[in-house]
């Protein structure tokens, strides 16, 4: 049998598996039969690609490309988006695509400039410039911001904040003070990173078995968690499992 003839009965076989898991109308069955690659390129056309190109994943698939190439693209566009209109929302689109980009120093200067007037003590903004400062290695600075942001806020809640203010207090040194937050986020952060970062100050800390304890427990949870949750935090599980490793444990399961 020819070449072509075999790529034409796998790619109708395909699409008509395609058409009954998806639901679409059986006619199309007939059209790919009848039309051989003419029908195999009516329904790609037509039914695949647009499903395609407005999956989200796609989507950020395409994005994450186009930021590979160009990776100062949006900069640029907000740049210019900036100039035309230097509204507070402007800037801060501004200077997260600059924290982003690790230009966290001019994000720190944006992020200043919108703390004026009625923003002057507004907690996402503030939340953002302590982001800048420690990224930056200002970890002083950074949970200073924070307190700032918590005394004219009382009634904010920030899981990612409370994990930057754990993490300040940890790069100045303030061990004791940082496990005692690592100790609440362990309880109340949606995610398996604070949990590690607690692990890894006890271990530097020399407090081995504790710092066990915290990595079992990430493995316990990734092990009943649903798959979404284990794609989520992967880099998270992988350092649990490695350090477990390292600490002569036993390998946990997979």
């Amino acid at each position: 049998m020819h070449p072509l003839l075999l790529l034409s009965f796998a790619l109708q076989f395909l699409c008509a598996v395609h058409v009954i898991r998806t639901g679409r109308p059986y006619y199309w069955i007939f059209i790919l039969v009848i039309g051989s690659f003419i029908g195999v390129a009516l329904y790609v056309a037509t039914q695949i690609l647009p499903d395609f190109w407005q999956d989200p994943r796609t989507r950020r698939a395409a994005r994450g490309a186009l930021k590979t190439i160009d990776p100062s693209r949006d900069l640029r566009r907000l740049e210019a988006e900036l100039e035309v209109a230097g509204t507070v929302q402007n800037k801060l689109k501004l200077g997260q695509e600059c924290l982003e980009l690790g230009h966290a120093a001019r994000a720190e200067e944006v992020f200043r400039d919108c703390l004026k007037g009625v923003h002057q003590h507004d907690p996402d903004i503030l939340l953002a410039l302590a982001r800048a400062e420690f990224e930056q290695a200002k970890y002083a600075e950074a949970s200073s911001t924070l307190d700032l942001l918590m005394a004219h806020n009382p009634d904010f809640r920030s899981p990612d904040g409370h994990l930057l203010y754990a993490r300040s207090l940890e790069g100045q040194g303030e061990h004791e003070l940082a496990l005692k937050e690592y100790a609440v986020l362990d309880e109340s952060y949606p995610g398996e990173e604070a949990r590690s970062r607690h692990a890894e100050l006890l271990q530097r800390l020399g407090r081995i078995d504790e710092a066990r304890e915290l990595w079992q427990q990430t493995l316990a949870r990734a092990k009943v968690a649903p798959a979404y949750y284990r794609r989520a935090q992967a880099v998270w599980i992988d350092r649990a499992k490695a350090a477990l490793k390292q600490a002569g444990a036993a390998q946990a399961p997979s």
